[in-house]
């Protein structure tokens, strides 16, 4: 028998929508289909608390798996072949599943999405045991198996498989809007943008420079970052603002603790003009409470207090080490480690304030032509676009 197959996609959260659970799966539906665009045809039909990609036609069918798994709103994708919903067909599909497998132990995980099937989940997994240990000699073990065999019994056919990959979680990008996300060319602001990325965001990337009085190498660095988040969204809009000779008439009129604060409240600034223009709705920033200067409880507010529109800060409560972990496994830990020069190095004072007061941040910025600065930034702002699978006309 020719076995059929399928690629099977379990969501959680969206399940949970009730009412809007369409609008999130036409999400998730359609970045599966663009993350899997350029490997194979492929055919997506909605199923009960499930979505099955056909691979009849595809020749890739690994490659299929693991884009899916990098889908933002999976919980789950395994590669399953289909088969008509009878026990022996069932036992048919395992046992060539079985073969060339070395496994002391295993389990069955039947499930029924419909609940009129002549046999329960457990009386499934009895059947189907029964004949894996003939078939094997394996011993049952249902919390420590070597090997777990899946079946779906959907009404018009079941889905068997045998290996599962966890995917990220979370809601389909699309699903909750666009955000403005600065972005640095350090570990944290990468991981605040993905976290963003996974709660369904569209996240358009601003990057602040100082060129000409430092080399280009942040830029360079910043698109490498924009690159890597483009494989979990797709598609990338990044903004580069050149900040230098904004910090240079900083410098001129604010004294020097006040100096990072100030920085901080106009890049805020800028970058909330980038986002009005591209219907951004909030900025993120990468700050973790405590780790600098500026991230006092203080300076924060300080900070915030320079916006409009909300600043998320989705790393606010992790440590260094978490952040670390997360970057190393996002893959932009290597990147954003390498050595640059950005514009948090220059004119940099040795001993910034961590605790400046509503009043005396008034006071520095009552010298400073904060309208003609910001003007400046947003002006003098270029755009890099980049897509996933890469496309004709982007980075």
């Amino acid at each position: 028998m020719r076995l059929r197959q399928a690629a099977i996609v379990h969501y959680h959260e969206v399940s949970l929508k009730r009412g809007n659970r369409p609008l999130f799966l036409r999400h998730l539906a359609r970045n599966i289909e663009r993350a899997t665009s350029d490997a194979g045809p492929v055919r997506l039909r909605q199923l009960s608390g499930r979505i099955e990609v056909d691979l009849d036609r595809n020749g890739a069918p690994e490659l299929v798996r693991d884009r899916i798994a990098r889908v933002c709103g999976v919980a789950s994708v395994a590669l399953a072949f289909r088969v008509p919903s009878t026990v022996e067909e069932m036992k048919d599909v395992i046992g060539q599943l079985l073969e060339g497998r070395r496994f002391a132990s295993f389990r069955i995980s039947a499930r029924r999405a419909f609940k009129t099937y002549p046999l329960t989940s457990v009386e499934l997994n009895r059947e189907l045991g029964s004949f894996v240990v003939e078939r094997t000699g394996a011993r049952v073990d249902l919390h420590g198996a070597e090997l777990e065999i899946h079946v779906e019994v959907l009404p018009a056919e079941t889905f068997v498989y045998v290996n599962r990959v966890a995917g990220p979680g979370g809601l389909p990008v699309g699903a909750s809007g666009t955000v403005a996300a600065l972005l640095s060319g350090g570990i944290d602001s990468p991981v605040a943008a993905w976290r963003m990325i996974k709660r369904g965001c569209r996240v358009v990337l601003v990057h602040f420079h100082s060129v000409p009085y430092l080399p280009d190498i942040s830029q360079a660095k910043a698109k490498a970052l924009a690159e890597r988040l483009t494989e979990w969204q797709y598609r990338s809009r990044l903004f580069l603002v050149p900040f230098g000779e904004i910090q240079r008439e900083i410098v001129l009129s604010v004294p020097g603790p006040a100096r990072v604060v100030v920085y901080r409240r106009m890049m805020i600034r800028i970058a909330e003009a980038i986002a009005r223009s591209v219907g951004a709705h909030a900025l993120v920033t990468g700050e973790s409470l405590g780790q600098v200067a500026s991230q006092t409880l203080e300076n924060l507010a300080r900070i915030d207090e320079a916006a409009t529109m909300p600043v998320f800060r989705p790393l606010i409560g992790t440590d260094k080490l978490e952040i670390t972990g997360e970057a190393q496994r996002l893959g932009t830990f290597e990147i954003s480690i390498e050595p640059d020069a950005d514009c948090c190095t220059l004119f940099t004072p040795r001993h910034p304030a961590t605790r400046m007061s509503h009043e005396a941040v008034q006071k520095v910025e009552a010298n400073l032509d904060v309208p003609r600065l910001v003007a400046m930034g947003t002006s003098g702002a270029t755009l890099a676009t980049f897509a996933f699978p890469k496309e004709d006309g982007t980075d």
